[in-house]
């Protein structure tokens, strides 16, 4: 005897073996024996076999039409073998049982189960409901087929282009278009982004890396509400100085300034001015809003997408010819030795004389300029030859400060590597499109305007994160445990020291409008200059605050996706200049082993790393000339071939980034940076 059986939502048939009051023990064709309860047993037959029966009754079920057998079916509950009669006949043969019984189970939208063999039909309107939403699936499945062979032919359908960034980076697995793309990349063998390539879904290689930047950044675009700066309420006192700020030419958001009194007295008054917008825009208020969402300003070659919108930065930002609000940080030293005596904090108006630029003093205002052994003024060094003697002084500081550092580093720093402006020529600070020709030119770290501002920047960063720690008031620290490889540069809540640079503990402060922990710092800075002893009760931010910690995870994640995308536009115009300028060879240093048998190498004329092929064996230091090879503007890629070397083997370099790291090979799919170390050079002279 044979017997077919339900069994975890699937049909089997096979030999009865034997059975008992509850149960059966059946045989399949595999061989295969198993314990089947009475109550699933459907059908006994004792012929044909349970294949042969299983097959012909799958092939029948499929000409029972679902609509007809509905129309046949009883109101109430009912069993397979009944429907197959009054479908079929009264004599329905086990055939036509079992036919009835596989397309009742396949067809849920016609009839519900109602129990092993038994069903109801489903009302009139959920089945209508139901046909309904099959045609739909059934139209959507056909959509998808078509739009996956144009994607296999080289065409891209509008609704694929339009959900292109949503399809390669934050995909709904279950949308028709995404599936199409899975589809046609099954089909033709093509990763998705070749395959969306080939299509010509991409029009442009730099739109691509912006639109998939503001999709995963900026998804409601970069557009402000409407805002009006805060006032500042407060009565500040006039600063009996003349501050200067050193910045870009392309900075608007002004945010630090310098001064200097008493100089040939023996006692020399270094003041440090920071743009005040903490005075004025308060926590939670609709400013604090707009600047927590972005929590930085994002930089890219020949744009940037600010902070805070252009008429508050106006508001606050330390423009020549007014007397701006400023938090301040007064520091006393003795003018030959350079021995910090006293540091006072004031919040204050201060007159803003000048507005100096890096990029139109830089070559100009030298080491021997500054040192007096040029004595005739180049032409474009006004007004900065007015404040000869102060940069002077200034210089002469930074050089000592840089000193005392590295003392506590124990190790020098070394920025023998260049860092690099981008000019697009014709842009005036609009959206690029990514067909501007591209200017790249060489700013050296360590030129003397650059040290002046970063010293300064690190040690009011300094100063006042142990000054916050020393009054009890919580801020946003910087911290790196150790030089040692690997040990990363922290965000914490304490004031720990950081071996980077070589300070007891570092508070970015100084960036207050381009920057949000440096706000968070401002208002704690504030608290701290106008209660002092008791600042922690009146602090906004008091110990232990949890969204102290929640800024910082935030500021985190956007910080070094804004930091990655700078690093990508920079590779973009990078290759984008080597295409304008037609160059094809490059001279270029090995700098580390990557994969593949291949070496990295550093160009020495462009910030530019990239595999080289055939220079196994060759040691870090070594020069060679490389021929380039295909350019890919959407993965940013790029490989050299060895041409020749050009020099014997040398040392390693000892001249790396303080960091311990290497800059990464940018690409568009995943692009992390970690900030070089000297973070005021870097993040208070941000590049234009």
């Amino acid at each position: 005897m044979f017997a077919l059986f339900e069994e975890a939502g699937k049909f089997q048939a096979g030999r009865v073996l034997s059975e008992a009051e509850s149960s059966a023990q059946i045989e399949l064709d595999s061989g295969k024996r198993v314990k089947v309860k009475s109550g699933n047993v459907l059908l006994k037959f004792e012929k044909p076999a349970p294949a042969e029966l299983t097959a012909a009754a799958q092939a029948l079920s499929q000409t029972i039409e679902l609509e007809l057998a509905w129309e046949f079916a009883p109101e109430d509950e009912f069993g397979f073998a009944d429907l197959a009669r009054d479908y079929f006949n009264d004599k329905a043969t086990l055939e036509q049982q079992a036919a009835a019984l596989f397309r009742l189970f396949e067809a849920p939208h016609y009839f519900r189960r109602a129990g092993k063999g038994r069903f109801r039909k489903a009302p009139a309107e959920i089945v209508q409901q139901a046909l309904a939403a099959i045609e739909k699936k059934k139209q959507v499945l056909a959509q998808i087929a078509s739009w996956a062979t144009a994607l296999g032919q080289g065409q891209c359908p509008a609704p694929v282009r339009e959900q292109l960034y949503k399809i390669l980076f934050k995909p709904d697995k279950n949308a028709p278009e995404y599936k199409a793309v899975v589809e046609a990349s099954r089909a033709t063998q093509l990763a998705p982004l070749e395959l969306l390539q080939k299509a010509g879904a991409i029009d442009s290689a730099y739109q691509f890396h912006w639109k998939r930047f503001l999709f995963e950044n900026f998804p409601k675009g970069t557009a402000f509400p409407p805002l009006e700066a805060p006032q500042i309420r407060d009565e500040l006192p006039l600063a009996d100085v003349q501050a200067f700020s050193i910045d870009d030419s392309q900075t608007t958001e002004i945010d630090d300034a310098l001064s200097v009194r008493g100089l040939g007295s023996g006692t020399v008054v270094l003041g440090i001015h920071i743009a005040a917008p903490g005075l004025a825009v308060q926590p939670g208020g609709a400013v604090d809003d707009v600047a927590r969402q972005r929590l930085s300003t994002v930089y890219m070659p020949g744009h940037k997408i600010t902070m805070l919108p252009d008429d508050v930065v106006q508001a606050y930002t330390l423009l020549e010819g007014r007397n701006c609000p400023a938090v301040s940080l007064y520091v006393t030293l003795d003018e030959s030795s350079f021995e910090i005596k006293a540091s006072e904090t004031r919040l204050e108006r201060v007159p803003i004389a000048h507005n100096l630029r890096h990029d139109q003093l830089d070559s100009l205002v030298t080491e021997e300029w500054l040192s007096g052994w040029e004595f005739s003024d180049k032409n474009g060094l006004q007004p900065a030859s007015r404040l000869r003697e102060p940069l002077s002084f200034l210089y002469q500081l930074a050089r000592h400060l840089k000193a005392q550092r590295e003392l506590v580093r124990g190790k020098p720093e070394n920025f023998n590597r260049p860092d690099y402006n981008f000019r697009l020529v014709g842009n005036q600070g609009a959206e690029p499109d990514g067909s501007e020709q591209v200017q790249i030119s060489v700013r050296q770290r360590g030129a003397p305007l650059d040290l002046i501002v970063a010293e300064a920047m690190i040690l009011a960063n300094s100063t006042w994160g142990n000054w916050m720690a020393e009054l009890g008031v919580p801020g946003i620290y910087r911290s790196q445990a150790s030089l040692a490889p690997g040990v990363k540069v922290r965000m914490g809540t304490k004031a720990l020291p950081h071996a980077g640079i070589g300070v007891r503990s570092y508070a970015w402060s100084t960036s207050p409008l381009r920057r949000y922990t440096d706000m968070v710092n401002q208002w704690q800075i504030i608290a701290c200059a106008k209660h002092g002893r008791t600042a922690a009760l009146a602090a906004p931010f008091k110990p232990k605050d949890a969204s102290l910690f929640s800024i910082i995870s935030g500021f985190d994640a956007a910080y070094s996706a804004y930091n990655g995308y700078q690093a990508g536009m920079e590779r973009f115009w990078t290759l984008k200049y080597l295409e304008q300028q037609g160059i094809t060879e490059l001279v270029a240093t090995v700098f580390k082993e990557g994969y593949g048998g291949s070496f990295m190498v550093r160009t020495d004329e462009l910030p530019l790393v990239f595999p080289v092929l055939g220079a196994q064996g060759l040691a870090r230091g070594a020069r060679l000339r490389v021929k380039l090879g295909r350019i890919d503007e959407i993965t940013l890629d790029v490989s050299g071939t060895l041409i020749e070397r050009l020099d014997a083997p040398a040392a390693p370099d000892a001249g790396e980034d303080e960091s311990g790291e290497d800059e990464p090979v940018a690409g568009p799919i995943a692009i992390a940076v970690d900030m070089s170390e000297n973070e005021a050079a870097s993040a208070d002279n941000p590049p234009s």
